[in-house]
């Protein structure tokens, strides 16, 4: 059966396994009416029949995060992400989050063939792919920074918007660790302070202006103990006493300040920086949930698949 995933999938929305987070791109009948699990099978079908040379012409994707870390409206957004890196955006796709595993994670089901019968590229499709998520993610961005930890790479990404949580620790520690403290630009940057401390919204003027985010760590409500400066326009994270200590930087200018995280959520994501990078992409003809995270593959003597 060319579309098998799509039964697969759907099943387990059925079960209470799994649930549809959207179906894309499936043309007047999608926006028209409430399409069933053999309409999005015939519809698929029908995009494919355009070109039968194709022998493998499903794609079925899984992305996987290690455990909870990443919801299923992020899994979505990440997925939506990579599709259009992949050249997969104006496919027809659905996208349906699994939650009967330890890990959340979202398969992909979409058809190779477009609507002009070409077959979209899967030249170096792993490599490719692998790419497309760090795109997504935001650390082919981020590494382009400088900083001198790993907590300071999680602020660029949080100021830049990525939903990345799971970089490959290995790769930013060593980039940390080549970190070379700009005094020339921590400089300008304190003289930025000092020629805007009788702003009242210092922090936004920076921001605007100059491309320069402040964060500021502490309890949601209290007083901050210290902040970061994330310099994009030049790529760089400073701490902020490099550039100021912060009882002077208070004492020259009032600020509107609040954490760089609602409630300490990014305290708690420092904490679970995990030592294992997991490739949170797995492209397969037939994606099961074992596949993803080896559920007892060793005890049942298989090897791990990852082939189309």
């Amino acid at each position: 059966m060319t579309f098998a995933a799509v039964f697969y999938n759907l099943n387990k929305v059925d079960g209470a396994r799994a649930e549809l987070m959207k179906a894309a791109n499936f043309g007047i009948a999608g926006a028209l009416t409430t399409m069933k699990m053999q309409d999005y099978f015939n519809y698929l079908d029908m995009v494919t029949s355009l070109n039968k040379r194709i022998e493998f012409p499903q794609l079925h994707v899984a992305i996987s995060g290690k455990g909870r870390l990443y919801d299923k409206n992020s899994l979505s957004l990440i997925a939506e992400g990579w599709l259009k890196e992949m050249g997969y955006g104006n496919q027809p796709y659905l996208l349906v989050f699994h939650k009967d595993t330890d890990n959340n994670h979202l398969h992909i089901v979409s058809t190779r063939i477009d609507r002009d019968g070409k077959k979209i590229s899967s030249g170096y499709e792993r490599k490719r792919s692998r790419i497309a998520i760090e795109n997504v993610l935001g650390y082919n961005m981020a590494i382009k920074y400088k900083f001198s930890t790993k907590a300071q790479f999680l602020m660029v990404l949080e100021t830049l918007g990525y939903l990345g949580k799971d970089p490959d620790e290995v790769k930013v520690l060593e980039r940390a660790a080549r970190y070379k403290p700009d005094k020339k630009r921590a400089a300008e940057i304190r003289l930025l302070f000092e020629q805007n401390k009788t702003s009242p919204a210092i922090g936004s003027l920076l921001k605007e202006k100059y491309n320069i985010d402040l964060l500021f760590h502490g309890a949601d409500g209290q007083k901050p103990y210290g902040y970061s400066i994330v310099d994009h326009e030049r790529r760089i994270v400073f701490k902020g006493s490099e550039v100021m200590e912060l009882k002077e930087l208070l004492s020259v200018t009032e600020f509107n300040w609040a954490p760089a995280s609602d409630k300490n959520e990014r305290s708690e994501n420092l904490a679970n920086f995990s030592n294992t990078y997991i490739p949170p992409v797995m492209i397969a003809d037939d994606v099961d949930d074992q596949q993803i995270h080896g559920m007892r593959r060793r005890r049942q003597k298989k090897a791990r698949t990852n082939t189309r």
